[in-house]
């Protein structure tokens, strides 16, 4: 039987204490590896419902007790393997579950597959990389961050949540506090991960297990934000529950814990700081796209602006990656549930979306200009990734600039020096360069700012490239007086 709101908030602390109460010893569980794997969508149905775990005390308020209780980790990538590596540098044991078994190999070899921790903290810190969905029957807390990507028609797709709360939920024990992480539409825990983890342990929540949700905010490659100093959002079906929840995070996190008051205003919380994100940009890009047409300077009108000590300092690009290009679907097809179309956050992606054409045509308008012919014209493309300094190029709009260039039968290769070369080459389906040369390109497009083309100098890249070259400077990165001095034509976005 599925809870209703009202069951899962009725829960008092006394009712969880009877569940929860034998809690107080000290005694551990051994956790072993194990080598079997579990498919997406597939139950793996352990004994864990149906024993007794060993007493292991409860993570409580910074008083220099000894933390016994096991974390296990369900999805090991970029938000959930710092999460793993945090937990055990905190002295509790750890559990880190995946069924990619390619990636738990790793992992165990002491290899970062994220490329965010380094291979130092996955071979060193004391967790336990496994595809055994068994060791779930161990953990006192189970954290959830799975992806959530959307559909090809922009609709949230959380199968992979329901998938990992089958999973989970056919392994844990009675007393199991299940936090999610992943990015929801707000009601999503209660609707679709709460009714998936009753269905497959025949426990009900509220009173057999408890639930959480505390949305993930990392950032990959930025050594300043982090999981220890990024104040961590928990929200939860009740005050001993949210409680409980804080303080395991508290543990871990510097920067603090704030306590939402319900799990909706958590999830919620996620989708609005990524949706501010993207109404902002597109601002500055539907700025930049109509001052184009004015023939007059983005960049140069965003530093002026910028004198007023309120401005708000948001610069134009392409907008990619699995957050901010994704989160403001997943409030407009919640808002549209309840008969509401939020038109300014669907008019927001709309601008961004068209980036990518403007970056073509501003690649066309500059080819032109230096009385370059199209279809024989040949374009470097410089950063393929969805943002600087990191090698991921899922998601990146610097695939849909490519696609908008060979429409028009440019020659287009590109370079990226964090991204692998053969995935590049699979997706992009473009020649790519091992190691950078500007030799005989007519344009070169700046599509993502590594912080590897800082040193670039417009000089030294003018006596490789073609006679009359062109530059597209999508991030900003260049001079646009130091690029003309060099001889080559420059074009902002």
């Amino acid at each position: 039987m599925n809870p209703t709101i009202s069951d899962i908030d009725s829960t008092t602390e006394e009712e969880r204490e009877e569940i929860d109460g034998d809690r107080d010893g000290t005694g551990t569980g051994t956790v072993t590896d194990g080598g079997g794997g579990a498919a997406a969508g597939v139950v793996h149905r352990s004994s864990a419902n149906s024993r007794r775990r060993d007493a292991v005390e409860q993570p409580g308020p910074a008083e220099g007790r000894a933390r016994t209780a096991t974390v296990c980790v369900v999805g090991l990538g970029y938000v959930g393997l710092p999460l793993a590596v945090g937990f055990s540098r905190a002295n509790y044991q750890v559990l880190g579950y995946d069924i990619d078994e390619a990636k738990v190999e790793a992992l165990r070899d002491g290899v970062d597959t994220t490329g965010d921790v380094g291979d130092d903290a996955v071979r060193d810190e004391d967790i336990a990389y496994t595809t055994d969905a068994d060791v779930i029957g161990e953990a006192d807390y189970v954290v959830i961050t799975v992806p959530t990507p959307i559909d090809d028609t922009d609709r949230p797709r959380l199968d992979f949540v329901e998938s990992a709360g089958r999973t989970v939920g056919a392994n844990m024990a009675p007393g199991t506090t299940v936090v999610l992480e992943s990015t929801v539409y707000p009601g999503a825990t209660r609707d679709v991960l709460v009714p998936a983890l009753e269905e497959s342990s025949e426990l009900d929540a509220g009173k057999d297990f408890f639930v959480a949700y505390s949305p993930e905010r990392a950032t990959p490659a930025d050594d300043e934000h982090t999981l220890e100093n990024v104040v961590k959002v928990v929200g939860a079906a009740d005050n001993a529950v949210r409680e409980h929840v804080a303080t395991l995070y508290e543990s871990v996190v510097d920067a603090g814990v704030y306590h939402a008051p319900s799990i909706e205003v958590a999830e919620a919380c996620k989708v609005v700081e990524n949706a501010q994100r993207d109404l902002n940009i597109a601002l500055v890009n539907e700025l930049a796209m109509a001052f184009d047409r004015m023939d007059i300077d983005t960049q140069a009108v965003l530093e002026a602006a910028s004198t007023k000590w309120n401005f708000h300092d948001y610069r134009p690009g392409l907008v990619g990656g699995h957050c901010i290009p994704v989160d403001p679907y997943f409030l407009a097809h919640r808002a549209s549930q309840e008969g509401y179309d939020p038109e300014l956050l669907l008019a927001s992606r709309a601008v961004n979306e068209a980036m990518p054409e403007h970056v073509a045509k501003q690649t066309f308008k500059a080819l032109n200009q230096c009385d370059k012919t199209l279809r024989r014209s040949d374009v470097l493309v410089l950063g393929l990734a969805y943002k600087p300094d990191v090698a991921d190029i899922r998601s990146s709009k610097a695939a849909a600039v490519v696609e908008e260039l060979r429409e028009f039968d440019v020659n287009v290769t590109g370079y990226d020096p964090l991204a692998d070369d053969d995935a590049v080459r699979s997706v992009f389906d473009i020649e790519v360069q091992d190691e950078l040369s500007f030799e005989g390109f007519d344009a070169v497009v700046l599509a993502t700012a590594h912080s590897a083309f800082d040193d670039l100098e417009p000089e030294e890249m003018a006596e490789e490239l073609a006679d009359e070259p062109a530059l597209v400077d999508v991030a900003g990165a260049f001079e646009r007086d130091a690029v003309t001095d060099a001889g080559i034509a420059y074009r902002g976005v």
